[in-house]
């Protein structure tokens, strides 16, 4: 399929809607999981999201996004509870509470999908396409759906914005001033858990958390302004989202999670290099002009001290 038949179906253009606006409000959220140093959380979610999947199709026999999504909150937030409750009650560290219950439950889910689609339903629904994302799979009902939560994400991050950034960066001052922190930062790991279900139709399990993180990080390295950097990282998080949906419909039977974390790392690429802070050139301009006014300097006291002689 070329890209000008793609442009001109309506349906492609509704998927490339609700995959934009997936970009976009990951973007927006993820920026506060990577302030907060929180990526493993987002890994550990969309893992754990497979077997709340299985179990909500098993349970009701459909591929409904909205079942999908009790389902997969219902096994992420068990999957939080369980790191929460690992590095509490015993020595295990944060890091390998992550590993054990990521692997744990991915595991789990794997089983479940295995014996899903030797019964030869979970081909059917397309259930298969949540490893690595298949936008073609999504109904029409699944990219409505995808856009409300979409804008409702979005939403709620600018109505909490000043909340959000508080916690982020001092809770100690955020607590001392009234706030709810607990309850602020359960309220933005839930938001996380809805952005990575919402996702994993189109982006899958596996790579759902490159499109949490990856924008944030290119978007830390333009500015120092925390609305900036959202604006930016939902904007980088919507070009990827663009892009993967593109390429995915145009050269058929490539996933689309994969050819969107690729876009995604080409926009980090990008920032890497170009950024007019960190990037690498600028950062190299600025030591070779350093490195010139030395000289300069250097010559100049050698001329001077010639002259005294």
């Amino acid at each position: 399929m070329n890209l000008t038949a793609v442009l001109n179906d309506p349906n492609t253009m509704w998927i490339l809607l609700g995959s934009m606006l997936l970009g976009l409000s990951s973007g927006v959220i993820g920026t506060f999981a990577y302030l907060r140093k929180q990526a493993l959380i987002g890994d550990a979610l969309s893992h754990a999201a497979l077997p709340g999947i299985c179990i909500a199709f098993l349970i009701t026999g459909t591929k409904s996004i909205i079942f999908f999504l009790i389902g997969a909150a219902i096994s992420g937030l068990m999957a939080i509870f369980l790191i929460g409750l690992f590095t509490r009650k015993s020595r295990i560290k944060q890091d390998s509470a992550f590993g054990i219950v990521l692997s744990v439950f991915f595991g789990a889910g794997i089983v479940m999908l295995t014996r899903i689609q030797q019964g030869g339903a979970g081909n059917q629904s397309g259930l298969d396409k949540f490893l690595f994302g298949q936008t073609a799979s999504m109904l029409m009902s699944d990219v409505i759906t995808m856009v409300i939560i979409s804008l409702f994400l979005i939403t709620v991050t600018a109505l909490c914005f000043k909340e959000f950034k508080l916690v982020s960066f001092d809770p100690g001052f955020a607590s001392g001033i009234g706030y709810p922190v607990s309850w602020l930062e359960y309220w933005m790991m839930f938001l996380i858990v809805i952005s990575v279900v919402t996702g994993i139709q189109a982006v899958g399990v596996v790579l759902m958390v490159a499109l949490l993180i990856t924008p944030a990080v290119s978007a830390r390295y333009w500015t120092e302004d925390l609305r900036v950097m959202i604006v930016l990282s939902g904007f980088f998080g919507m070009m990827s989202g663009i892009s993967g949906t593109l390429l995915s419909t145009v050269a058929n039977n490539l996933p689309t999670g994969p050819l969107t974390v690729l876009s995604a790392s080409f926009w980090f690429l990008i920032s890497v290099i170009f950024a007019p802070k960190r990037g690498v050139l600028m950062k190299f301009a600025r030591r070779n002009k350093i490195k010139r006014e030395y000289l300069r300097s250097q010559q100049t006291i050698m001329a001077e001290g010639r002259k005294s002689v």
